[in-house]
């Protein structure tokens, strides 16, 4: 819990509720409270004990709450008839009075199955709508002859120069033997931010050095990008162990980097639960070593997440992950569902998106709930209407969407409607077609 004062309700519904919304409320006249209950759809209780995933059909993205973006289609995508994406992004920002919708994601190479040891960089799409159409940003100015909407990639090392670097060297294709080429790019994301657009991202296991960095606009969505000054020898963080065991001591950082904005201010949030705040020129993060950690509730034992992605929403603050949901049998001989640490028995049936909520940016964070099931490593964000949407991709590696029969339809650029349970309930779920 976030505080003290947030004892549970007689109604389990409402286990989330802070003090300050209880006493709100509590100050609310009859009539009022109960039209204000009626606004919003209320809390599920949670499966016990803490831990277990909520694999209920409600929770899931559907035809009736969900859909995939008709993203414009490269020469790539013309075999398969639409674009590959994991780790989808997905965000409205208005520009000079306008909404902007912004589009990207982890992309594969023409003739790689996956975005692995290798693919060629960061594609971004843009509309002003979210049901399109959605056009690959217009780079054809900045690199006439090259594949429209590709913003950066390592291939762009040539246009590196004095006091100008777009390529780090850590960055760069590079070849050996066992993998051959090898350097990716996972996990974009595009934001607007005092008037400049920014892209985090992150470089994958294969690269010479893994993990997150940021990129600044010298001109509009489509770039041309430059590196920061604080990822030119590095990632941002520390480096630890971690990873496939490919990856060469010291190589390995923390990836997913994302970016959280309040005010004039902006914050990197990264994988294992840590976050730093940016200066103010935003060329680097102080501190650049010892990140401090998030104030969570961790499972027990905590598995492996990823993904991580802060949304604040109705002056409450979210944080989410990505966790692989696996089953395993109970000794009754049912079916346990749970974010488990994997062991023998337990297999992988969806990849989540798992959140908790706080009254403070750093925590201390509730207990997680199941958000999505296999909606995990996602973003949050509004439509120019207010409404609030989340992004799925379906999992091709492991789990349901593994599966032969639906690889087909996985690895897609989808968003899902979310509902908000209110100033009391205080959570946010796919939007359910039983609202408990």
């Amino acid at each position: 819990m976030t505080d003290a004062g947030d004892e549970p309700q007689v109604n389990r519904r409402f286990v989330l509720a802070g003090a300050a919304g209880v006493v709100g409320a509590a100050a609310l006249p009859a009539s009022a409270e109960a039209a204000s209950m009626l606004r919003h759809p209320s809390n599920w209780p949670d499966p016990e004990p803490y831990g277990l995933a909520d694999t209920r059909a409600d929770l899931w993205p559907r035809p009736d709450n969900s859909f995939i973006l008709p993203l414009e289609q490269r020469p790539r995508d013309q075999e398969l008839g639409r674009v590959w994406m994991r780790d989808t992004y997905v965000n409205c920002f208005v520009v000079d009075g306008r909404p902007v919708y912004v589009a990207t994601g982890t992309t594969r190479a023409s003739g790689l199955d996956g975005p692995a040891p290798w693919n060629d960089g960061i594609f971004v799409w843009v509309s002003a709508s979210l049901r399109g159409p959605w056009r690959l940003a217009d780079t054809t100015r900045i690199r006439p002859g090259a594949e429209r909407g590709k913003v950066w990639s390592p291939e762009f090392a040539g246009e590196n120069r004095p006091g100008r670097v777009v390529v780090a060297p850590w960055q760069e294709y590079w070849n050996d033997e066992r993998f051959g080429k090898r350097g990716a790019a996972w996990a974009p994301e595009v934001h607007h931010f005092r008037g400049k657009w920014y892209i985090v991202a992150c470089m994958g296991d294969h690269s010479r050095k893994v993990g997150s960095f940021m990129l600044v606009s010298e001109g509009g969505v489509e770039g041309p990008y430059r590196l920061v000054e604080g990822n030119h020898d590095k990632p941002f963080g520390d480096s630890f162990i971690g990873g496939p065991d490919f990856i060469e001591p010291g190589a390995y950082h923390h990836i997913d980097g994302s970016l959280y904005t309040e005010g004039g201010d902006a914050w990197l949030v990264l994988h294992n639960h840590l976050y730093a705040k940016f200066r103010d020129d935003m060329e680097d993060i102080v501190p650049v070593t010892g990140l401090p950690a998030f104030r969570q509730t961790p499972y027990a034992p905590e598995p492996y997440l990823e993904g991580a992605y802060v949304f604040k929403h109705g002056g409450k603050y979210y944080l989410l992950h990505a966790a692989w949901n696996r089953s395993s049998a109970n000794p009754d001989g049912s079916t346990r569902y749970a974010y488990d640490p994997p062991a023998a028995g337990r297999v992988q049936y969806h990849y989540d998106a798992v959140v908790a909520v706080s009254d403070r940016f750093e925590g201390p964070y509730s207990e997680r709930w199941t958000m999505g099931v296999g909606a995990g490593h996602n973003n949050i964000f509004k439509d120019h209407d207010g409404r609030l949407w989340a992004t799925f991709f379906r999992n091709p590696r492991f789990g349901y969407w593994s599966d032969p029969s639906r690889r087909a339809e996985a690895a897609v650029p989808g968003v899902v409607r979310l509902e908000w349970t209110g100033p009391r309930g205080r959570r946010l779920y796919v939007r359910r077609r039983d609202h408990g």
